[in-house]
C-alpha cells in the first residue's frame, strides 16, 4: 500500500510502498512505516534512526529528525490509529461498536452484554480484559483495550468471520492514548468512576477526563447517574444521554431489589417498560452491572424480555464473584477486586449473606497507585472478619514494602491479621483454618493465572492451589 493512501503526505515519499507498520522498532523489517510514538518510559523518536537502519522505509514523526523519509505531523498517536484503521481498511466502519468504561464492573458488562446481542441472533465480537472473542472463538487478550494495530486486525477479523456487533472495554489508558481515536461508537457507557490507576493519570480529575473521551466518540451515552462522577461525566456531551440508577431520577431504574448469596432479582423500570430481571450473581454490583447492560441492549433496539431472558441463563464470569467448588461446608469466592471500590463491593456483598466468618486474602500490585494501598487495608479489616494480607503482581516493588503500605491502614484492626507474603502459601493457610459456613474471597488476581514478579512471570491460578488446599486437608 502507498504512504499516501495511509498518511496525509505529497512529493515522492507519498509513493513509497509501505509493507507494513509498527510503532515498536524491535519490528521493523524492509518497507515498514515506523510511528513515533512517545510513552511514559521512553520516546519513538529516539530509535527513528535504527528503524532506518533496520529497513524502515517511512518515518512518521512528531518533529523534524532530519531524515529523508520522514513526515511531520502533529500527533502521532491519531496517525498510528488512522493508518492502522487505513491499513486494514477501516473494519470498524462495518460493525455497531458498544464500548464500556469505568473502574469496576466493565469485564461483566461486556459479557452480559454478549449474551444478549447473542439471544437478539447476532454473531458478537469481544474485546476486553480476559480474552477476546470471536462468537464462542476465544483469541489470547494482552490489554484490556489493544493498540490500533492489533485493535483494528481484530476488527477485519471480525468482520470477516461475519460479527455484525463488536462489545469492548475501553480503559482510560486506551482513551488517553489515543487506541480508539475515531471510532465511532453506537452506545457508549459508563459503570462507575473509583480510584485507580493514579500512578498514570496522577489526578481523579485526569481520569475522569479521559474517561469523558470515550462520550464525545458515541452516539448515545448510558450513564450511572448514582456515581458521584455522573454529573461531571455529562456535562457538556452533545450526544444522546440516558441514566440508570437504583433511585427515582433516572431514564431507567432497578425497583424492588432482592439481594441473595449468590444471585439478584429486580425490576427494570421506564417510562414504557416493566420487566423481572433475575441475574444468577449475587451483589449490588450485579444489579448495577446487569442494569447497565439491559439498557445498552434496549437503546440498541433490543427487547427488554429478549435481554432479561439472556441475564438468566449467564452463569456468571471468570475471575468475577466466581464461585470454586470445594465439595466441603465452607465457601471460596475468587475476584477480580483491586481497587479500594472493588474490594469494598466484593466483601460488603459477601457480609450480607455470611454465616460464619468472612476471610479476606488479598495484596496490591507492585508499580501501580501506592495512595490505594492503606485504604484497602481499612477496608478489608472492616468488612472482613480475619485479613490475610499478601501479595499481588509485586513487578519491580519490593512485596514486603508493598505489604507495609497495606498495613499502614491497618493499625487499629479489632480482627485478625496475619501477614503471608507468598500468595500461594496464604491462600493454602486461609483454606487449612476455613470453618463450617465461612466465606473465604481470594481478591486482586480474578481471571488471572499468573504473577507477575521483579524476576519475571510465574503461573499462579488459584482455583489450582485451592485443590492442592482441599486435597491436603485429607
Amino acid at each position: 500500500m502507498k504512504l499516501k493512501n495511509l498518511i496525509e503526505c505529497g512529493g515522492n515519499i507519498g509513493e513509497t510502498e509501505i509493507t507494513g507498520i509498527t510503532c515498536d522498532s524491535r519490528q521493523i523489517k524492509p518497507g515498514y512505516a515506523f510511528v513515533c510514538i512517545k510513552g511514559t518510559k521512553s520516546d519513538g523518536h529516539d530509535y527513528a534512526e535504527a528503524a532506518v537502519k533496520s529497513g524502515a522505509a517511512a518515518i512518521i514523526c512528531e518533529r523534524d529528525l532530519k531524515l529523508d523519509c520522514q513526515v511531520i505531523t502533529d500527533n502521532t498517536h491519531a496517525a498510528y490509529a488512522d493508518m492502522c484503521a487505513a491499513w486494514f481498511g477501516n473494519p470498524a466502519d462495518s460493525l455497531r461498536l458498544f464500548g464500556v468504561t469505568g473502574t469496576n464492573g466493565k469485564t461483566s458488562v461486556t459479557y452480559m452484554l454478549k449474551k444478549i446481542f447473542e439471544k437478539a441472533g447476532y454473531k458478537v465480537g469481544l474485546i476486553g480484559t480476559i480474552q477476546n472473542m470471536i462468537g464462542d472463538e476465544v483469541i489470547a487478550a494482552h490489554n484490556t483495550t489493544p493498540n490500533a494495530y492489533e485493535l483494528n486486525s481484530l476488527f477485519a477479523l471480525m468482520k470477516a468471520k461475519g460479527c455484525a456487533v463488536v462489545i469492548m472495554e475501553v480503559s482510560s489508558h486506551a482513551l488517553d492514548q489515543l487506541r480508539v481515536y475515531r471510532l465511532d461508537f453506537e452506545v457508549a457507557m459508563f459503570t462507575n468512576l473509583t480510584q485507580d490507576h493514579l500512578d498514570y493519570h496522577i489526578t481523579m480529575e485526569n481520569y475522569l477526563a479521559a474517561k469523558k473521551k470515550l462520550f464525545r466518540m458515541c452516539r448515545t451515552a448510558v450513564i450511572n447517574s448514582d456515581d458521584s462522577y455522573a454529573k461531571e461525566l455529562m456535562e457538556g456531551l452533545d450526544c444522546k444521554i440516558v441514566t440508570y440508577s437504583t433511585g427515582n431520577d433516572s431514564t431507567y431504574s432497578a425497583k424492588a431489589i432482592n439481594y441473595r448469596p449468590a444471585s439478584v432479582e429486580y425490576e427494570f423500570v421506564s417510562d414504557t417498560d416493566i420487566c423481572h430481571i433475575k441475574v444468577a450473581t449475587g451483589g449490588k454490583f450485579t444489579v448495577y452491572n446487569s442494569l447497565c447492560a439491559a439498557v445498552c441492549a434496549v437503546e440498541a433496539g433490543i427487547s427488554i424480555t429478549t435481554a432479561a431472558e439472556a441475564l438468566a441463563e449467564l452463569n456468571g464470569v471468570k475471575g468475577r464473584a466466581e464461585s470454586v467448588p470445594t465439595g466441603r461446608d465452607f465457601t471460596i469466592i475468587i475476584d477480580y477486586a483491586h481497587t479500594p471500590d472493588g474490594l469494598k463491593n466484593i466483601l460488603s456483598t459477601f457480609r450480607e449473606c455470611k454465616k460464619n466468618r468472612l476471610i479476606v486474602v488479598f495484596g496490591c500490585g507492585g508499580d501501580r497507585d501506592k495512595t490505594k494501598r492503606p485504604i484497602m487495608g481499612s477496608i478489608a479489616e472492616h468488612f472482613a472478619d480475619y485479613v490475610i494480607v499478601t501479595s499481588d503482581n509485586p513487578r519491580t516493588e519490593d512485596p514486603g514494602e508493598i505489604i507495609k503500605d497495606i498495613l499502614a491502614g491497618m493499625k487499629n484492626s479489632a480482627v485478625p491479621v496475619k501477614v503471608i507474603e507468598n500468595r500461594t502459601e496464604a491462600i493454602k493457610f486461609a483454606v487449612s483454618i476455613a470453618e463450617k459456613d465461612d466465606i473465604i474471597v481470594l481478591a486482586g488476581k480474578g481471571h488471572e493465572t499468573y504473577q507477575i514478579l521483579g524476576t519475571g512471570t510465574i503461573h499462579l491460578d488459584e482455583r489450582e492451589i485451592v485443590a492442592e488446599a482441599l486435597e491436603e486437608l485429607k
